[in-house]
């Protein structure tokens, strides 16, 4: 047994309200800048549609992540070495910048300086790569809210694999149809592709954490791990040269605060935490001969942290006391792994993805209600989750390879939990075989409850605070001087330096952000009082 942690992410697709707020942000935080405009970490994709880039599930068109050889041994999609050999200076798998979008701005100074005349001046868009005018024709979000449904919705990868199973169930007319949102970031995978794909090393999992990172230094630019990722969630900046992905906000996270697009989701459907895996049977699982069967198997790679042997193996690794604290009260695992309510992001794609998902169960309680059914009686839920509007068959493509069984055990206790807390709420006695029916007692799913729609701040986030004895290590390893890609001596492609249009060679230098900063902006971002400074302003 080799005991390693992962910070690790569960979505509750029920509350997303489809907002884009953590996009957004994520897009102030770490892409709002020069070769980066078309670039995404933190996209809501409406379902069905064609996702971002347009149609990234096709894995037969971009060959990502893994497959078994005749020996039933994991090799990369896109073949192995010398196939990478072959296509290193082009790689033909790769989306264009139609398949994501040509990013564009408007020519506002053509409304102030556009001579008199009987005509109204427009501003037309620009391309934001060329500078020329263009057609919009695309973008991040094309599909929101089913806009152009009739038209792109059957181009859908998932739709078109349910099509024979399910013909009657996905429609596009307006009556009939269905959507439900899907937040989607980097997975920050066990067995991730992207790091394998990689020809110059540059792309690595941490060891403390499990976040998945790029090393800008020895990025060269190759696109392999573009390829490689079958989730699409690599990007390359044609500015730099170089490769990007989510980081998880690792910053944030090394002082315990959640991540960007956690913070600020309307929704607060976004859980953090730490899950305990055995690294030695990750190979194991992701090898699973079975796609249907790489669920149950990703959930046998983690370790239970009240489990007296998991805690000696965990010492032995040098895990800190206050990780394994962390995982004990972690909401992801008991999600996860308890509840069994929180379900992988295409495991067929054999990454072990590390960003789990709450199948959405709201549109049935209205759909009842619509016929004049009860919405929330446990009977008639349990019977309408097979007739849902969204049709379990296209659940179970994109959460569990196909497998139906843990998608309706999932929406099962949601519909159990519904009833089980109406009953409470009313003053009724509650009846205890709707617990036993989904293999729940009545205090687990009271304590699912508490968590999925009552949890308070920090108990959706349970983040230990790492690396703070290394504090100094780390905002030095910071340095623009040693690390910068663009000033002189440096890797990149010349022009501003990493921390924005000021930080180049030869301009005046930002100051550093310490660790310190992080540690004062979550003590007012958790606190109940106003801070000290604000209350002598007041």
């Amino acid at each position: 047994m080799r005991v390693m942690a992962q910070v690790a992410m569960v979505m509750n697709l029920d509350k997303c309200i489809g907002c884009h707020t953590c996009s957004v942000t994520c897009k102030q935080a770490w892409t709002n800048r020069t070769g980066m405009e078309y670039v995404w970490f933190n996209n809501v994709e409406t379902r069905p549609g064609q996702g971002y880039p347009r149609r990234y599930e096709d894995q037969e068109k971009w060959q990502g992540g893994w497959v078994l050889n005749k020996r039933g041994a994991l090799k990369l999609k896109n073949g192995g070495r010398f196939k990478k050999l072959a296509h290193i200076f082009s790689n033909p798998k790769l989306p264009e910048i139609k398949d994501y979008y040509e990013p564009w701005t408007y020519d506002y100074k053509n409304l102030t300086d556009a001579p008199l005349g009987d005509d109204y001046p427009v501003a037309e868009p620009r391309s934001l790569i060329t500078g020329k005018p263009m057609k919009i024709e695309w973008s991040s979000n094309w599909d929101d809210n089913l806009a152009g449904a009739v038209e792109h919705g059957p181009q859908d990868p998932m739709v078109e694999k349910v099509r024979e199973q399910a013909a009657e169930k996905v429609k596009f007319a307006f009556e009939q149809t269905f959507m439900f949102y899907l937040p989607r970031i980097c997975e920050h995978c066990l067995n991730p592709a992207c790091v394998a794909s990689c020809p110059s090393g540059a792309m690595y999992k941490r060891n403390e954490d499990g976040i998945v990172l790029v090393d800008q230094d020895r990025c060269r630019g190759w696109r392999q791990c573009v390829t490689g990722c079958p989730y699409k969630k690599v990007y390359f900046n044609h500015s730099t040269g170089k490769a990007e992905k989510c980081t998880m906000c690792y910053p944030r996270v090394e002082v315990g605060l959640p991540t960007v697009c956690s913070e600020t989701c309307v929704g607060r459907l976004r859980y953090l935490g730490v899950i305990l895996y055995d690294a030695d049977k990750v190979t194991e699982a992701a090898s699973t001969k079975d796609d249907k069967a790489l669920y149950e198997a990703q959930l046998g790679v983690f370790l239970d942290p009240d489990d007296p042997e998991v805690q000696r193996a965990a010492e032995a690794a040098d895990i800190p006391y206050d990780w394994m604290e962390a995982a004990r009260r972690s909401p992801v695992r008991a999600l996860i792994s308890k509840y069994k309510v929180a379900l992988p992001l295409h495991p067929e794609y054999r990454t072990m993805p590390m960003v789990w998902y709450i199948p959405p169960l709201s549109p049935v309680v209205d759909a009842l209600t619509e016929t004049g059914h009860d919405g929330e009686d446990a009977d008639n839920l349990f019977g309408a989750i097979d007739t849902l509007r969204i049709p379990l068959e296209y659940l179970a493509e994109i959460f569990t390879a196909g497998d139906i069984a843990p998608v309706r055990s999932s929406l099962n206790k949601l519909a159990a939990m519904r009833s089980h807390m109406r009953a409470i709420n009313l003053g009724d006695v509650p009846d205890h075989t709707i617990a036993d029916s989904v293999g729940m007692s009545a205090q687990e799913i009271e304590e699912m409850y508490r968590l999925l729609a009552i949890a308070k701040y920090e108990d959706r986030y349970v983040i230990p605070t790492a690396a703070v004895g290394d504090a100094k290590a780390l905002e030095e390893s910071a340095v623009p001087d040693t690390c910068s890609l663009d000033h002189e001596g440096g890797p990149g492609m010349g022009g501003d330096g990493p921390f924005g249009q000021d930080s180049g060679s030869g301009k005046k230098q930002l100051p550093l952000v310490s660790i310190e900063n992080f540690h004062a902006a979550r003590k007012r971002q958790t606190s109940d009082e106003e801070p000290a400074d604000v209350r002598e302003q007041q």
